[in-house]
């Protein structure tokens, strides 16, 4: 059980950004996952079949976190709820969808790419903050910038992040994680390549 998104970091450095469109590659996905050393899975609301994968992995990889990412609205997070998610990740910031994952007990991993959005998640009791799109919003230029005025807060910067510059985010004081697409790529996971998948999983898990 996931009792804040901060206790996420303990598990290893990268956390993969997931895009599943086939119901059949989410368990064995999962399995390369895990077998890598790489446990939390943040799998997006992006597709038709995200919630039945991640209900998937959930029952039969019970070594995996598993995570809603995409998250965008209340109805999200009951969905994620249900389906056995244990954190839930958003793109930016909603206090409709930071109440809904209090009543609902998901622990919640906001998007923000501003100083005014770090305020309002810190606002309703959110400092640990996924900073999104990290490489587009500036990235470890300005990470150390929002470093002087939130010393409070710590980061998990997403989005254009690979295997050769994720080191960069992760050197900095106000970073704890990072998420990375990379550890999935389309072409191994369409091909069932799963010990590519598990070797990529190692070398992130090796970061720090």
């Amino acid at each position: 059980m996931v009792v804040n998104t901060q206790a996420l970091a303990a598990h290893g450095p990268v956390i993969p950004v997931i895009v599943i469109h086939r119901l059949q590659d989410a368990v064995p996905l999962a399995q390369a996952l895990v077998a890598g050393g790489v446990r939390v899975l943040e799998v997006t609301l992006r597709t038709p079949l995200a919630l039945r994968c991640m209900e998937a992995m959930a029952r039969a990889v019970p070594e995996a976190i598993v995570g809603a990412g995409t998250v965008r609205r209340p109805a999200d997070v009951q969905a994620a709820r249900d389906a056995g998610c244990q954190f839930a990740v958003s793109p930016g910031y909603l206090a409709s969808v930071g109440a809904a994952c209090r009543e609902h007990g998901l622990p919640l991993l906001p998007g923000v790419a501003t100083a005014s959005e770090v305020m309002q998640a810190q606002a309703d009791g959110c400092d640990f903050l996924k900073f999104f799109p990290a490489v587009q919003a500036g990235g470890v230029a300005m990470l150390k910038a929002l470093a002087g005025p939130f010393p409070d807060v710590v980061f998990c910067p997403t989005g254009g992040i690979t295997l050769e510059t994720a080191p960069q985010f992760l050197a900095l004081s106000n970073v704890k994680v990072c998420g990375g697409s990379w550890l999935t790529p389309a072409d191994a996971v369409e091909a069932g390549d799963w010990d590519r998948i598990t070797q990529l999983a190692k070398q992130a898990s090796a970061l720090r």
